[in-house]
């Protein structure tokens, strides 16, 4: 054997076996967040005590899972994975076989229901084109769900999957396809064969890098998520600074984290740094731009704004104050975006008790 194939069969080994990692890790990750789902739907038609819960079940849920300190399980990510069982209850039986139990049944058992029976989706329409559940856990993983979980039209659903697997998509190539009309533009075409012929030939190739850091995969294996998504050298040096300068400024600041994931459908942002002030009450959220101060940064933090609103605050709290920094050679701008504090007496608070925007300068240039 010579020295060239020695390098060749390890490297080829080593990718095989991270191929199959991969695969069984995408595989109990479908399995569980289906599960999860099950057994969710299962408590609000038969749990005894569900009436008690009522809308709130998801939160409570997610509260007394993030106080056992399991990763994953947040209130965005139960909604998905209720909508994930009701979408494809098909998947039971697979999920049964890997969990040992005889059938789906005896899942529901487990919750204490006396019938056994797993509740009933009369939603989701059957056809005699669905795919086998067993393929389907074979070749997705949930972030493949997640996307397809997003069509509403079971037939149209149906045409992803078949050529999801035809030709052994991504999750991203996925999502690239449903969002270009796919199955629009092959009703449209007179050369359908040709035309989904040149979609499969054309689609890049994923590494195995890119799968592993799933923010999915990441969650279930227990691994940490690391903020290394678009921040450079500079800055991270100056949110060290900020997070600092803001701690020794007291003034009723508690720091609660940095690079606050927010996830919504199968998208995730983060927010750079979030206080909480217990002054005034209310969450700091601030984004920093290492460059000019863009229109666009207004958006942005509305939304971190608005989302805060609706899924973070507690009764009592005053609403989220977000401050932008941005900085670049000629100028330094801080902007304030306090849309909607129409309270006179906690614009006062707000004013009185944050840093001034010539502290933030300051801070900035040092």
């Amino acid at each position: 054997m010579r020295f060239k194939q020695l390098i060749a069969l390890i490297e080829q080994t080593n990718q095989g076996l991270q191929k199959k990692a991969i695969s069984s890790i995408n595989q109990l990750l479908v399995i569980r967040n289906w599960s999860i789902g099950f057994y969710i739907v299962e408590f609000e038609q038969n749990g005894d005590d569900r009436a008690k819960y009522g809308q709130r079940l998801l939160k409570t849920i997610a509260e007394e899972l993030e106080k056992k300190k399991l990763k994953g399980l947040s209130f965005t990510n139960l909604k998905l994975f209720r909508l994930f069982y009701l979408i494809y209850p098909q998947i039971g039986q697979p999920v049964a076989d890997q969990l040992k139990v005889q059938n789906i049944q005896q899942l529901a058992e487990q919750l204490g229901n006396q019938k056994g029976q797993p509740a009933a989706d009369n939603s989701v329409q059957k056809s005699d084109l669905s795919l086998d559940p067993q393929i389907l856990i074979q070749h997705f993983s949930f972030r493949h769900f997640t996307e397809l979980i997003k069509i509403k039209e079971p037939l149209k659903r149906i045409f992803y999957e078949q050529q999801a697997i035809k030709g052994n998509w991504s999750s991203r190539q996925l999502k690239r396809q449903i969002e270009s009309l796919l199955l629009e533009r092959t009703g449209l075409s007179k050369d359908k064969e040709a035309l989904l012929k040149s979609v499969q030939n054309n689609q890049a190739v994923v590494s195995i890098e890119d799968t592993i850091k799933d923010t999915y995969v990441l969650e279930f294996t227990g691994f940490k998520e690391l903020p290394v998504y678009s921040e450079n050298d500079l800055e991270t040096s100056l949110l060290n600074k900020i997070q600092d300068f803001l701690i020794e400024l007291g003034h009723g600041f508690c720091f609660e984290a940095r690079q606050k994931r927010i996830t919504i459908g199968n998208e995730h942002d983060r927010v750079d740094l979030v206080f909480y002030h217990r002054i005034i009450k209310c969450h700091i959220l601030i984004d920093l731009k290492v460059r000019a101060f863009s229109y666009a940064d207004v958006g942005q933090m509305n939304f971190y704004l608005n989302y805060f609103k609706e899924n973070i605050m507690e009764a009592g709290d005053n609403p989220p104050v977000g401050i932008i920094l941005c900085t670049d050679k000629e100028e330094t701008k801080v902007e304030y975006a306090t849309a909607g504090l129409d309270n006179q007496l906690f614009v006062s608070k707000y004013l009185v008790e944050l840093p001034s925007k010539e502290d933030f300068m300051k801070l900035l240039e040092t």
